[in-house]
């Protein structure tokens, strides 16, 4: 009887097989791990907000919740379980993350102009460092978002590479399965 692997070694061949599986389980990471960055530090997003009281800054940081939410859905809709791609919820996940890009830099623009304008300057330092925290949760979020969306768009390629591994389990003395008589008539 052959040995099966187990511990550690294990695990990882059952992660492999459920990636060959489901590869679009790695560019849906990226994205909610770009929907927790950006939630877990919506603090500093809405202290910013408050005190720089840009034109449709509010709006900007509602916006970036809605949407990445909504993309979140749209992409589970978009890859179906054992269907094909439903490509009008892809192409409007790809919609709704661009609307979330666009409202991150239209929000960090809105920092910029505060803490760069002549008159009544907002210093980003001492007591207002959350600013500073903000602009660089934005730029963060941004660069994830770009990269969630360069996996779903390069799904096909490392779908195929995936299924190059070879997650089988070695079974040995299968060398007799020759002499098993199947065709059930009695010698």
């Amino acid at each position: 009887m052959a040995k099966q692997p187990s511990g550690f070694k294990e695990f990882c061949r059952k992660r492999l097989v459920a990636l060959k599986r489901k590869p679009q389980t790695i560019a849906l990471l990226a994205m909610a791990i770009a929907f927790l960055y950006y939630s877990l530090n919506l603090t500093q997003i809405s202290n910013t907000t408050a005190r720089i009281q840009g034109q449709g800054m509010g709006l900007a940081g509602f916006a970036t919740m809605l949407f990445s939410i909504l993309s979140l859905v749209c992409f589970l809709n978009a890859f179906p379980h054992r269907k094909k791609v439903n490509i009008p919820m892809l192409v409007l996940m790809l919609l709704m993350v661009g609307i979330v890009i666009y409202c991150d830099s239209y929000y960090g623009g809105c920092i910029n102009t505060a803490i760069t304008r002549a008159e009544n300057r907002i210093d980003p330092t001492g007591a207002n460092a959350f600013i500073a925290t903000a602009a660089h949760v934005l730029n963060v979020h941004t660069v994830i978002l770009c990269v969630g969306v360069a996996l779903v768009a390069l799904l096909p390629v490392y779908a195929k590479l995936l299924r190059k591994i070879n997650t089988n389990i070695d079974v040995e003395d299968n060398s007799g399965m020759g002499k098993i008589d199947i065709s059930g008539e009695d010698a």
